[in-house]
């Protein structure tokens, strides 16, 4: 039997904003986890964390404390055996749940803690999360799900079913990704704030490195956004993918307009066209700009945002974030609803250790839920990978297979102390 003994929370920043990293039409924030590590009465940590953008990190930090009376003294054992039970404990507690319910910060939080929980799980199995989830017995995966608020577009019967037919082909999926790894798409190329010389440098070097998928940001000044595209599409050629992501800063008629212009370079994509929330606006916006799709998910709430996507018909392709909404339990559920929607999952990554993440989600999904990679593949930035003991590899534009136990979710500690707000070496 393993139990949690403690929760020590960490708030890491890196000073990012300075060089433009990660910079778009409405964020210039310095990449910030919340990074929880539960130790337990035996030989292993289990980690887990949040992404955030800076100034707010520490309010993340302060509701992990709040929710670590549910996780102090419980066993992995009794959380496997009772799954949805342990899950609202956090995320249905009487009191901390108004903060939500099931959104912003404290669910955030809850993502944290259930990421680390995983990552213990997987670690005491001695296999990667990927591994662990994607060949558990069908009842099993479905009991990790909880279907409050979903059951109109996804019954447990109906998950079931798809999770059946998900071993069907196992083996030979699993030796695909093995010899050639997950499809994948780069964003380091197009952030808002780099100047165009550095866009056509960046695009350039990441053709030659074997990327056939590229995002840029869109958002600021239209003129210049079609000038932008110009560039990378002019480096890549007409065969490769190019996406866009606008960062939810226009409102729908913008977003319609602005893609009529951006339309001359053939976009794959527009991510986050208008506000996360908007639902109705989303399904507008596809409407209009088909056959150009609409993408979004990496910052929606809950499972019932995706919920309410997937039967608007709203997008095209279905994001997910792995620390934005209750940790793997709740991505399941969404893993599933997009199977059930027949709509492709294009994971949102970059940021601190999204890619280290998400890569066993996409796996997860290949290997046992969506089992195709039509329209698939796994957001990667080159930023920050340094800082994990198990980082995120790739190689000719793909995701190479993680092996090591665990949700490669491991900061190293001398990056922890270096970078720890405000005490850390790098801000003193």
């Amino acid at each position: 039997m393993t139990t949690i003994l403690s929760v020590d929370v960490h708030d890491v920043r890196f000073p990012t904003a300075a060089a433009g990293d990660g910079s778009d039409a409405i964020n210039r924030g310095d990449y910030s986890a919340t990074y929880v590590e539960l130790r337990a009465d035996g030989p292993f940590v289990g980690a887990g964390f949040t992404f955030t953008n800076g100034r707010g990190n520490e309010i993340t930090c302060a509701a992990v404390r709040a929710l670590a009376p549910s996780v102090v003294g419980r066993s992995l054992e009794d959380i496997a055996a009772a799954p949805v039970a342990f899950w609202r404990s956090l995320t249905a507690d009487p009191q901390l749940r108004w903060l939500g319910p099931e959104k912003g910060v404290i669910h955030m939080a809850t993502g944290a803690v259930v990421n680390a929980v995983w990552d213990l799980r997987a670690k005491v199995a001695g296999v990667p999360l990927w591994r662990l989830l994607a060949e558990m017995p069908t009842d099993e995966l479905v009991a990790n799900v909880d279907f409050h608020h979903i059951t109109d577009a996804l019954t447990p019967d109906e998950a079931a079913t798809i999770l059946d037919k998900g071993r069907h082909g196992y083996a030979e999926r699993l030796a695909l990704l093995e010899r050639d790894g997950f499809p994948s798409y780069t964003t380091s190329v197009g952030w808002l704030g780099y100047p165009d010389e550095k866009v056509r440098a960046l695009t350039r070097a990441a053709y030659a490195e074997g990327w056939r998928a590229m995002k840029m940001k869109v958002g600021g000044d239209l003129d210049d956004d079609v000038r932008r595209a110009r560039i990378i599409r002019s480096e890549i050629g007409t065969d490769a993918l190019l996406m866009m992501d606008a960062n939810q800063v226009w409102d729908v008629d913008e977003a319609i307009a602005a893609m009529a212009r951006l339309a001359e370079v053939d976009p794959y994509w527009i991510e986050e066209p208008t506000h996360a929330d908007d639902v109705l606006g989303h399904a507008r916006i596809q409407r209009a700009v088909a056959p150009i799709r609409v993408a979004t998910g990496e910052v929606a709430a809950n499972r019932v945002i995706f919920k309410q996507l997937l039967q608007a018909e709203a997008i095209g392709v279905m994001q997910i974030d792995a620390c934005r909404v209750g940790g793997v339990n709740e991505v399941l559920a969404e893993l599933l609803l997009a199977a059930k929607f027949g709509v492709p999952v294009c994971p949102h990554a970059g940021g601190v250790g999204l890619c280290e993440l998400v890569q066993h989600l996409a796996v997860l999904d290949y290997l046992r839920i969506g089992a195709s990679l039509d329209g698939r593949m796994v957001e990667y930035v080159d930023h920050l990978h340094e800082h994990f003991v198990d980082p995120v590899r790739t190689r000719d534009g793909r995701y190479i297979l993680p092996t090591a136990p665990g949700y490669s979710a491991s900061m190293k500690p001398s990056s922890v102390s270096s970078f720890s707000f405000p005490s850390g070496e790098v801000w003193r």
